[in-house]
């Protein structure tokens, strides 16, 4: 499953997180990464002219 994980696993971190950060907070958790990923493959997709220092050499 997911990086060679099982359900049984997969269930535990779920509940550990629930008991760490809070049913209310693990929504707004779950934005903020998939805001980041997307920020992550938009960068890799087009980089900006910025982050290629070496080719202005």
């Amino acid at each position: 499953m997911l990086f060679g994980l099982g359900w049984p696993e997969v269930a535990i971190i779920v509940v550990v997180a629930v008991v760490i950060f809070g049913p209310k907070k693990i929504p707004e958790l779950g934005s903020a990464l998939g805001k980041t990923l997307r920020g992550f493959k938009e960068e890799l997709k087009t980089p900006s002219e910025d982050t290629n220092p070496e080719e202005e050499k």
